[in-house]
């Protein structure tokens, strides 16, 4: 009977995980069928030769408190899962705005771009001027954290508070893991289907441990695999993993100026090309527990919160513990 039991449940686990991938659709490559959770902007402008569009949100409170904080976001995602800190951050007074970069959620996705944190930290800051952003908080997740910090670099008497949420770029990859060229990394893109999105989201970001909520972000990008148009975004995404990887800004804290706020999840493990190395160099990347406390005696003028047990998206994984952390701490 026991056995039974358990040969049950595999048939059902199996059977609801390929009732999710079949009701996993399709998605054009600019996301115009998928709903974001506020109003979409478009910023155009003319970089390299070619004109773009940048998508973002632009949200106002009614008793605003005269400060706006801009949001940055990860290789994996699009501004759509900032909708809970959207919120936060209106219930507090806050402005903010929230912007997909080039090559990510709604923003174009060019056939060719010379990706540098440089550049899109400058398509960033034009957009805000457009739209009269003074003194603002910059606010990056993951890769919005390398961009983040590019962008205090850059524009250092402008940016009144940094704000890096589990960043990625803690550690240079390249002392340890083997080159990678964008067609290696274009290759492995196109390979690319929900059950590959789905474990290494998995593994990476939650310790293994799986919630529905978390499904809406493997299904966006396992929505473009579907599509025809799917090796542009490919070919974007293998562009951006060899900005990361060749463009590191661990050098540089020591030379930020602005006030930094570090939030770290310990218990994440992220670090680009883990896959690419043998088991004990792997044991020794992506420690966040470790790395937060390295960097944070980097930062000038920093200050460390952790957020114990909790991966690399504290937004995500434990909201309200993150926003103990994040709302004290933002300056007004």
């Amino acid at each position: 009977m026991k056995r039974i039991l358990i040969l049950l449940s595999i048939i059902l686990f199996s059977n609801f995980s390929i009732a999710q991938k079949e009701e996993v659709e399709e998605l054009a490559i600019d996301l115009s069928d998928y709903e974001y959770p506020y109003k979409v902007f478009f910023f155009k402008f003319e970089a390299q030769q070619q004109n773009l569009e940048m998508a973002y949100i632009d949200e106002k409170p009614k008793k605003w408190n005269g400060q706006t904080v801009v949001l940055l976001h990860g290789k994996n995602f699009n501004i759509a899962y900032w909708e809970t800190t959207i919120e936060l951050l209106i219930k507090n007074n806050y402005r903010v705005v929230a912007v997909d970069q080039i090559g990510f959620g709604k923003s174009t996705k060019p056939d060719y771009f010379q990706y540098t944190f440089q550049q899109l930290a400058k398509n960033t800051k034009n957009l805000l001027s457009e739209i009269k952003v003074k003194n603002p908080i910059i606010l990056g997740h993951s890769m919005g954290g390398m961009l983040a910090t590019r962008f205090a670099l850059m524009y250092t008497e402008y940016t009144k508070q940094l704000v890096l949420v589990n960043p990625i770029g803690l550690e240079d990859w390249k002392l340890r893991v083997p080159y990678q060229s964008i067609t290696d990394w274009y290759h492995s893109e196109l390979k690319k289907d929900y059950d590959k999105i789905k474990e290494y989201q998995k593994e990476s970001y939650y310790d293994g441990k799986w919630k529905p909520e978390y499904d809406e972000w493997v299904n966006i990008l396992a929505g473009w695999t579907k599509n025809e148009k799917y090796r542009t975004i490919a070919w974007n995404a293998a562009l951006t993993y060899d900005m990361i990887f060749t463009q590191p800004v661990v050098y540089e804290f020591s030379r930020i100026e602005v006030p930094t706020l570090l939030i770290i999840g310990t218990r994440d493990r992220t670090a680009l090309g883990k896959n690419l190395v043998s088991e004990s160099v792997r044991s020794r990347m992506g420690l966040y527990d470790e790395l937060g406390k390295i960097i944070a005696k980097k930062l000038p003028n920093a200050k460390l919160e952790e957020i114990e047990n909790v991966g690399h998206l504290p937004h995500i994984e434990a909201f309200d513990r993150f926003a103990e952390k994040l709302i004290p701490n933002l300056m007004k």
